[in-house]
């Protein structure tokens, strides 16, 4: 039996307060750092996302109009080797 692309992998949503006409993404070691591939979308006053990621340790920013930012509400974060933070989050 073929064992699931998704076996091991956890949901975890990702949420930002922002304006509604703002564009929200996010990216992070799970996409290859790719500011577009993965738009958050606006619901009931926040942009969300929720994507399947292995278990395992993941940086992560968001970009809010073309702009990087670290989770203003992610309380570990980690220096990028950029002068600026990235996000973490550990799946289990």
């Amino acid at each position: 039996m073929a064992r699931s692309p998704l076996a091991g992998r956890r949901k975890v949503t990702f949420r930002l307060h922002a304006e509604k006409d703002t564009e929200v993404y996010v990216a992070g070691t799970f996409n290859g750092w790719n500011p577009k591939q993965k738009k958050l979308r606006y619901r009931d006053g926040v942009h969300e996302a929720t994507l399947m990621l292995p278990k395992g340790r993941h940086e992560y920013k968001f970009i809010t109009d073309g702009v990087w930012q670290i989770d203003p509400e992610c309380p570990d974060w980690t220096p990028n080797g950029l002068g600026s933070l990235n996000s973490v989050i550990v799946v289990e």
